[in-house]
């Protein structure tokens, strides 16, 4: 037999492998809050009626500073107005925008008409 197996451990010396040392790391999920400022930009640029695309950017700025300060309850009251004003600024955007071209269109019928029946009526054609 071989000494080692017989002789008693000494102190201090390893016996077999180490016990397993666990460590355990909280890690805080980060809330995602959007902010909504691509949307934002996008109505402000492109459908801006009422203003409601430049008020629903200024919510999702003041939403990116609430985010950047850790403010996550903050960030999430500004983005959620913004998503709101955003909503309306797209749909009152697209209506307005519709009934614009409708009358444009259907205006441009009366008067092509008006104009072809005062030419029938001078013997234009």
């Amino acid at each position: 037999m071989i000494k080692e197996e017989h002789d008693p451990p000494v102190m201090g010396a390893s016996q077999g492998p180490a016990p397993m040392a666990t460590t355990v790391i909280n890690i805080q999920t980060e809330m995602s809050v959007p902010d909504h400022i691509v949307w934002s930009l996008f109505n402000t640029v492109y459908m801006n009626w009422c203003c409601l695309g430049f008020v629903a950017f200024a919510y999702s700025v003041k939403s990116r500073d609430r985010k950047m300060v850790g403010d996550m309850i903050g960030a999430q009251t500004y983005a959620s107005t913004a998503k709101c004003l955003n909503i309306w600024a797209l749909v009152l955007g697209l209506l307005l925008t519709l009934t614009f071209i409708i009358l444009f269109f259907t205006g441009s019928l009366v008067v092509f008409q008006a104009i072809s029946e005062m030419m029938k009526g001078y013997g234009g054609y």
